[in-house]
């Protein structure tokens, strides 16, 4: 799922924002990784970062992929998804939304629902600590899988 071009020059030039107010290089490969970020709704994994650029870039490392992601992290440029268990993905939009995950194919959508942005917490939870940020992520079967594999159970672990 691609990204409006006008989204991406915002978020392009958002990152060149940070990294100068950061004193953060603005390398090549750095740009060419964010902008892989940057340019797709499909929340990708370093892996997936690393093959897109790659084609542009054929001497980037997939090791110079992973610090760059969470360089981007570090910056607030990026979010993460996923935990520690799994492969992290990454999203380069920042606005207030939630997230759809097959349990199928691990296809990932945003979506936005005013209502799960004022989800309202218990009160317990402050025993456990200070909630800074809130996300629901819905996970189901896409429309693909479940029109291509009906008659099979969901046991695919989210990627």
């Amino acid at each position: 799922m691609k990204t409006d071009k006008s989204e991406i020059e915002r978020r392009m030039t958002r990152f060149e924002q940070v990294c100068r107010s950061a004193d953060v290089k603005l390398t090549h490969q750095r740009m060419e990784i964010f902008r892989e970020v940057a340019q797709t709704g499909d929340h990708p994994d370093a892996e997936t970062v690393y093959r897109g650029v790659r084609t542009r870039v054929p001497t980037v490392s997939l090791d110079t992929v992973y610090r760059a992601l969470w360089l981007l992290s570090d910056l607030g440029l990026i979010t993460t998804l996923g935990s520690s268990r799994e492969r992290m993905r990454f999203d380069a939009n920042l606005s207030r939304h939630h997230h759809f995950v097959c349990l199928r194919c691990g296809l990932t959508r945003d979506f936005y629902s005013d209502a799960f942005d004022e989800l309202k917490l218990p009160q317990s939870i402050r025993a456990i600590g200070r909630v800074e940020t809130t996300h629901v992520e819905a996970l189901g079967v896409c429309r693909k899988c479940a029109k291509t594999n009906r008659a099979k159970p969901t046991t695919m672990k989210r990627k």
